[in-house]
């Protein structure tokens, strides 16, 4: 995809020029970022201890938050992306796991019920409402027992701003709705804060 069809394509063509772009950047910054999820998976594991679980990450970019939470776990942690340049640099920074490319709004490769948690990070934010209740759906019927999305909540830092306007993404409605969307989804929700780097685990039980 070209420079040109950035401007005239549709918000998935977007996001995938955009990621398939800073794929390498990603690679060279991801420990800084891991460091980040490292912390909030601390906390998460406290409140829902994580041992014993396979792990789906839907989006998973380089690698980074699936090498956090599934740290506590030696069951089966698979990552997939729709950028087969992410998939390349998560298989060089964390070949412990498995990864394998696959749209986020139709896991066709993953049958029901065929990990205990389903997982995403700072991938929903990126679309509007309609497409996040398609991505949900999948990730829910991929579930057995958690889908745990985490991204935004609270404050947004400046320069993340001005990559979400970049991006075009939906962040603000994102925090603004997204407890309400998931409790449309799960009849028991909850979530995990990590107020210092303004993200969350929001997290839906089955």
């Amino acid at each position: 995809m070209s420079v040109f069809h950035y401007f005239s394509g549709t918000d998935k063509q977007r996001a995938k020029f955009i990621f398939d772009f800073i794929a390498p950047i990603y690679g060279v910054i991801g420990g800084a970022a891991k460091k980040g999820y490292d912390r909030i998976c601390i906390k998460l594991n406290k409140a829902f201890p994580l041992q014993e679980f396979s792990i789906l990450d839907v989006g998973t970019g380089t690698g980074e938050w699936l090498a956090s939470i599934s740290h506590y776990s030696e069951k089966e942690s698979v990552g997939t992306d729709f950028s087969e340049k992410m998939i390349s640099q998560a298989r060089q920074a964390y070949p412990q796991n498995k990864y394998i490319v696959n749209d986020a709004e139709s896991l066709s490769k993953f049958e029901d019920n065929s990990f205990d948690i389903v997982t995403a990070s700072f991938v929903l934010h990126g679309m509007k409402a309609h497409d996040r209740a398609v991505v949900l759906a999948e990730m829910k019927r991929v579930a057995r027992q958690y889908v745990m999305i985490h991204d935004f909540e609270g404050y947004t830092p400046k320069v993340v701003r001005v990559l979400e306007f970049l991006e075009r993404s939906d962040y603000l409605n994102f925090k603004k709705n997204f407890r309400k969307e998931l409790a449309g989804f799960f009849t028991e929700t909850d979530i995990v804060k990590c107020k210092v780097t303004g993200n969350a685990v929001y997290i839906g039980i089955l």
